[in-house]
């Protein structure tokens, strides 16, 4: 696929795009020739930094109708914002964390899908990426409800991609495994020499080798309809 859509540059919209694996999925694309709109409550390095909270639904479609307008159109939607609770045991989750995690991660991709796909149906192409979790694909013991949510995501995607497989927008998921990121504090179970030696590759997966998959899930995976790419460092293999 070209970085170009007919006489313009393609446009990736990436929520979450001021840090992590937001920013450096908005930088790859943009290195790549797109233009990028940025979705945060930060600003974001992109070609449009809009600040919106994913969790506000109105101001979600307005920030994409925004990108859509002054791009010139949307080709590409990711769905990387997020947050991360580490160590909490189920019982200890409240029921405070329980709604703002889904709010976050669920609801900020519900929102995202929602308003992208106007764009998409209207102008018969494009992809929707949601950041999913390889907690999503194994389970995890004292983070219950971040690996619920992105649960959520995965079977959100895989509906949303049934529902739209006889048109030619693809939506598909990358289910990450632990990243080398902010999310992860200096003392996360995730860094331990211990728990990394676990793990057949012996390391973090870095941001760039997720946003190199989400990359070609835009562009080169044509062949793929709700799907999950997990780069996990074989984690789960």
């Amino acid at each position: 696929m070209s970085a170009r859509h007919g006489s313009r540059p393609r446009v990736a919209v990436v929520t979450g795009a001021a840090s992590g694996i937001g920013a450096e999925t908005a930088a790859l694309f943009r290195r790549r020739g797109w233009h990028t709109a940025g979705i945060d409550l930060r600003p974001s390095d992109t070609d449009l930094p809009l600040l919106c909270d994913v969790t506000d639904a109105a101001g979600i479609r307005s920030a994409v109708d925004e990108a859509a307008g002054r791009l010139g159109g949307i080709d590409a939607a990711v769905s990387a914002a997020g947050y991360y609770e580490e160590g909490i045991d189920v019982c200890d989750i409240s029921r405070a964390q329980w709604d703002s995690m889904l709010a976050v991660i669920l609801g900020g991709t519900v929102n995202t899908c929602g308003a992208v796909l106007p764009h998409l149906i209207g102008q018969q192409s494009g992809t929707i990426i949601a950041i999913s979790s390889e907690l999503a694909l194994a389970g995890s013991a004292t983070d219950l409800h971040y690996v619920a949510a992105k649960g959520a995501v995965l079977g959100l995607v895989k509906s949303l991609a049934a529902e739209l497989a006889a048109t030619p927008i693809r939506v598909n998921a990358v289910a990450p495994g632990p990243t080398d990121t902010p999310l992860l504090a200096a003392d996360s179970l995730w860094r331990k020499p211990d728990y990394l030696a676990t793990l057949p590759l012996g390391r973090l997966v870095r941001p760039d080798e997720i946003a190199a998959t989400v990359y070609y899930l835009a562009t080169e995976g044509a062949m793929y309809c709700g799907e999950v790419l997990s780069p996990n460092a074989g984690a789960v293999i």
